[in-house]
């Protein structure tokens, strides 16, 4: 890890990118953030970093929103279901395995850029919603305990569920929301959460809300589908370093 001022430099600037990105396309803080911090640091230290960010921004990006109520029903099971199991993996995160973590950190991030630049999407029958929502819950919460990345495969499921552009990102930020908020609880659990990690945390609400400032500035001013394509393919890149760095560490 650097040293503890150009920590202070290099989270900053980190938080600044991915709340850019967060503001331009409406989601990525977490996943740059993690992906971008697992480079100078461990998965666990990263993910006790994120926390207030991830939840403050969140919790911004479901309140902008309308009424919550109906949206909050129609995904309880899901929702209850990456809650649950978020915390009941989160001990691979801070597990002595940091080399399978890694690499599996890369893999979430390629597999999200994946996504992004095919552009594929999934369609969601109504009448699937009842299984299929815990399911993918389940699924989310278990990336999320193991990486500490929260998008596969709850944005592609999200989206696949026909919604509005407001209710999509309502949707978003109550999964991201409750998903932050379980990987607080199992990395306190697990005794992963020190006291200088909630310092820099806390530190880095700051340039996070700075960098989402940005990002709705600069929504304005580019094309988006452009700023899109960068956005995935370098998540790719980052994804395959990341994976790359673990699998070589293994070795």
């Amino acid at each position: 890890m650097p040293e503890p001022y150009l920590l202070l430099i290099v989270i900053g600037a980190i938080f600044v990118l991915a709340g850019l990105v967060k503001g331009v396309v409406g989601l990525g803080l977490p996943t740059v953030a993690m992906g971008l911090l697992g480079l100078v640091m461990l998965p666990a230290d990263a993910a006790a970093i994120l926390l207030l960010p991830s939840f403050v921004t969140n919790v911004w990006q479901l309140l902008a929103g309308p009424d919550v109520t109906a949206l909050l029903r129609r995904l309880r099971p899901m929702m209850l279901a990456v809650f649950l199991a978020t915390i009941a993996s989160a001990g691979l995160i801070t597990s002595s395995y940091t080399t399978i973590v890694t690499s599996g950190l890369g893999l979430i991030l390629l597999a999200y850029a994946a996504l992004g630049l095919l552009r594929l999407r999934m369609a969601v029958p109504a009448r699937a919603e009842r299984w299929a929502g815990p399911l993918v819950g389940t699924a989310t919460g278990i990336m999320t305990g193991a990486t500490g990345v929260f998008v596969i495969p709850a944005v592609p499921y999200l989206g696949g569920l026909g919604l509005g552009r407001d209710d999509l990102v309502q949707a978003l930020g109550l999964s991201f929301t409750v998903s932050t908020v379980a990987l607080g609880i199992g990395l306190w659990w697990n005794g992963a959460i020190p006291l200088q990690s909630m310092g820099l945390s806390g530190y880095a609400i700051v340039p996070a809300l700075a960098g989402m400032w940005l990002g709705g500035w600069l929504r304005s001013r580019i094309d988006p589908e452009t700023f899109r394509r960068w956005f995935f393919a370098g998540l790719a890149l980052l994804g395959a370093h990341i994976s790359w760095q673990g699998l070589a560490s293994a070795l």
